[in-house]
């Protein structure tokens, strides 16, 4: 008797968890309607609640409400003070934000399959093509801290001869771009392998039609050798770009004319991209709450790195969607569908081992889910 009356005390409380799971989740959802609606008294009340009512450090759930919480007091805020400036425009020129954003990649590589996976799978495309080539160059959209390289390097200095390695990282701050290339260096000396890093500094801005004709401009003033093979990747870039589709394509018609041998494409799948917010933010909720409860599933409770990585990395990511409008949104995910209209599919063959995830291959490309959601996929064309 006693067991059974502890099982039911157990079940009633977690049915009443469940309940306040289910009533925070619609509360969300009513704030983000009244905020579409303008009536900006009732969504900063229901705000309040929510505030009140949701933790970081809570089970996936409170913490998927807390964030986007975080994310709807800003679009608030944005409405309230009819803000012309990106919200997250404060920390771009920041170093110290930078550094914070950078330990947060460095923690989303580490306990997340998600990083490695796209550029695993993206650098077996790439030795596919450059396999018994002696002279190699890697044009890299926003190589950040090249965590993607020492695996590809590693690889190819087993090669006999070693080939010659060029990188070309494209990037909008120095000191990054110079601390990356200095660690490359060294990897690539400690492994024998002949290698040269060439800086791309872009603008620091958050006008991406800018960015596009910069990136343009920029690409013509790169070398390109008649006996080296190219490369080109992308990776969890080019969405960003997708405010202004001509110019995208034009930037693509660019990587085109230079004759890559395989151009390589990561991206969120997921639909990120709508201009009506009710839409983008439903959108949003679902892939979040995928993201966070294989965060959940695989992690601790008190994992430092998870609070790093659902606060800073994905936290951004979030508070660009549902806060910003317009031309100051950057991240435009859209699914591998879209993609596909602008660029030709090519075949990855790769079996990736992942406990706990599921992975998929539809038409020749790769999407890495967690449950029925997936999450990301990669492709690549040539």
């Amino acid at each position: 008797m006693l067991g059974s009356s502890s099982s039911s005390h157990q079940h009633k409380n977690n049915k009443d968890l469940d309940s306040r799971r289910s009533i925070a989740m619609r509360q969300l959802l009513t704030a983000a309607q009244l905020i579409s609606q303008s009536d900006l008294s009732a969504a900063n009340h229901l705000i309040s609640i929510l505030s009140s009512n949701s933790s970081a450090y809570g089970d996936s759930s409170e913490r998927l409400v807390h964030s986007f919480t975080k994310a709807l007091s800003l679009r608030l805020h944005y409405h309230q003070w009819f803000m012309k400036t990106p919200i997250y425009n404060i920390n771009i020129y920041n170093d110290q934000y930078d550094s914070v954003l950078q330990s947060s990649y460095l923690s989303l590589n580490k306990i997340t399959p998600f990083i490695r996976f796209s550029q695993f799978t993206a650098n077996q495309a790439i030795l596919e093509v450059i396999d018994h080539q002696q002279n190699i160059h890697i044009i890299d959209f926003d190589i950040m801290l090249g965590v993607q390289w020492p695996p590809l390097m590693q690889a190819i200095s087993n090669h006999y001869p070693p080939p010659t390695l060029r990188i070309t990282a494209i990037g909008t701050n120095l000191n990054t771009l110079r601390r990356t290339g200095d660690r490359l260096s060294k990897f690539a000396h400690s492994v024998g392998l002949k290698f040269s890093f060439y800086p791309l500094l872009l603008p620091n801005t958050n006008n991406e039609t800018l960015t596009v004709d910069h990136l343009i401009n920029h690409l013509s003033d790169v070398l390109l050798l008649p006996n080296e093979t190219l490369a080109v990747n992308c990776d969890f870039y080019l969405h960003r770009h997708l405010n202004n589709r001509d110019k995208l394509c034009l930037l693509l018609s660019k990587i085109k004319s230079m004759k890559p041998r395989v151009v390589t494409l990561s991206e969120q799948e997921a639909y990120h991209n709508s201009p009506i917010f009710l839409s983008r933010f439903m959108e949003a909720m679902k892939y979040y709450t995928a993201v966070f409860e294989s965060l959940e599933a695989t992690l601790p409770p008190n994992s430092r790195e998870r609070v790093e990585v659902e606060q800073v990395w994905f936290g951004k990511e979030i508070a660009d969607i549902v806060a910003e409008e317009g031309d100051c949104r950057s991240e435009r995910h859209e699914r591998f569908r879209s993609w596909e209209v602008m660029m030709a599919r090519v075949l990855l063959r790769l079996h990736y081992p992942c406990e706990g995830y599921n992975l998929e291959v539809i038409d020749d490309s790769f999407f890495l889910g967690w449950g029925n959601q997936s999450l990301f996929s990669v492709s690549s064309w040539r």
